[in-house]
């Protein structure tokens, strides 16, 4: 071979290595932040699987992480103007070539945090996530933002040294002040109506509840689940319109609904955009021993023809249809998408099973009598998917002693649904639909009084 042709050669491969290295480094998809009160997430989608390492920093308060591989471009950069001024954790960021390989990511904390920083792999739309959850150190204590809404006052961030005191004495004074005994709110005057226990004083009351009911002499607590979020859109309609969106809304205005009883109280799963793992949904009705759960969704079916609203329970089997098992299955899958942390859930994902197990004969007839009394209200405003209530294996209903229904309010995937769903005269039907079925399984099985604990 001539020297001129062996140095040719040279230069090929010369260039191919640059070429393969260059190609080695992953590449920013896009990024993400999502705020909330309850933790905010960052999300880094790139198209290569991105390694981490991280570490706190106090006085003040910053969050460091090393990302490999990477060099800062254009997308990267983009996290800094991602962050919004009210952010109740991240104060700003700073991104910098730390080393020709390693990116390093400086996120400036508002308070101390209890960061979760895991990789997730491509599902559904997403290719590569690396996820930076950042938790409060000290959580709040959700009994105590539920006594608080009385006033709707907030009460001043407490010291170290109040914290334990301002707990107790929330939880004592406040509701130990608001749960009485609440046959029925005394009626106004004898020519007026009695008010309905959970839905609005202008609402039509629901039926006459037995002679023989039984007394409630405690606060009633609901718990919210509006489906998806975050990360996880959840169904998109035609025109566009996400399930994460429209749910929220509904349960916004069914949470007001249904404080317009002193004696409700009402928990949210999630009040914002961000992502609550399908376990943690359960775990927060249950820490705060709500004595209904109510999970609000939209979905989509594989054609646009499907319609109508449907009232789903937990089963102790098999699935009452396969389309019951096809949506349970789909549902169930929410965590995959949403992003949960697989190591931090491996033990609650054990839980879960566990609580399965632990459900009883009775929970799911409690389920079964809520859902009856919600689906037969549901059908007053529009067209039912199924006459009757369905029983599949859906994860989010997992409570053993707290009756649970899952309300798919209609198919987002309909394009006369979703607009019904976009329609917010439409969304306040479903909210008083909703509330009435409520109030009718109060009114026939109120709930049995039960001494609440200051540590749940």
């Amino acid at each position: 071979m001539k020297r001129r042709d062996t140095l040719g050669l040279l230069a090929l491969l010369l260039k191919a290595g640059d070429t393969l290295a260059a190609t080695s480094e992953a590449s920013i998809v896009a990024v993400r932040v999502w705020p909330a009160q309850e933790y905010t997430r960052v999300t880094i989608e790139s198209d290569k699987a991105l390694t981490t390492r991280h570490f706190l920093v106090d006085s003040p308060h910053r969050l460091v992480i090393d990302v490999d591989g990477l060099e800062l471009s254009p997308g990267l950069r983009e996290l800094i103007g991602k962050v919004k001024p009210d952010d109740p954790y991240i104060s700003g960021v700073r991104v910098g070539q730390n080393t020709p390989t390693v990116v390093r990511i400086v996120l400036d904390l508002r308070q101390p945090v209890a960061p979760q920083i895991f990789t997730l792999a491509p599902v559904a739309a997403y290719k590569h996530r690396l996820v930076f959850d950042l938790y409060p150190k000290f959580a709040a204590d959700p009994l105590v933002a539920l006594a608080n809404e009385r006033t709707k006052t907030p009460a001043p961030p407490p010291s170290p040294a109040q914290r334990a005191e301002q707990a107790a004495s929330a939880v004592n004074d406040a509701l130990g002040e608001l749960i009485q005994k609440i046959e029925r709110p005394p009626a106004p005057a004898a020519s007026a109506p009695v008010p309905p226990p959970v839905a609005a004083a202008s609402k039509p009351a629901p039926a006459p509840a037995p002679a023989n009911e039984q007394k409630i002499d405690r606060l009633i607590i609901i718990a919210l689940d509006p489906g998806h979020g975050g990360e996880d859109p959840g169904a998109v309609g035609p025109s566009g319109l996400r399930e994460k969106d429209v749910v929220l809304a509904v349960a916004h205005k069914l949470r007001e609904r249904l404080t317009t009883n002193p004696n409700i109280r009402v928990l949210m799963t999630r009040d914002a955009d961000f992502f609550v793992p399908l376990h943690e949904r359960v775990r927060k009705a249950r820490r705060v021993q709500a004595d209904l759960f109510v999970s609000i969704h939209a979905d989509a079916f594989i054609t646009p023809q499907a319609r109508g609203a449907s009232v789903f329970v937990l089963s102790d089997g098999a699935a009452t249809s396969a389309a019951a098992r096809w949506m349970a299955d789909k549902e169930n899958a929410a965590d995959m998408v949403g992003g949960v942390n697989v190591g931090a859930a491996t033990k609650d994902a054990n839980v879960l099973r566990a609580l399965l197990d632990m459900s009883t004969t009775a929970q799911i007839k409690d389920s079964l009598k809520l859902g009856g009394e919600v689906l037969g209200q549901i059908g007053k405003v529009g067209k039912l998917h199924k006459a009757r209530v369905e029983q599949a294996g859906f994860a989010v209903l997992k409570a053993p002693d707290i009756p649970s229904i899952l309300v798919e309010t209609a198919f987002i995937s309909n394009p006369e649904e979703e607009k019904k769903l976009r329609d917010p005269d439409y969304q306040d039907q479903l909210v008083d639909a909703l509330a009435s079925g409520i109030a009718r399984y109060f009114a026939k099985s109120p709930p049995m009084a039960r001494k609440r604990s200051t540590t749940l």
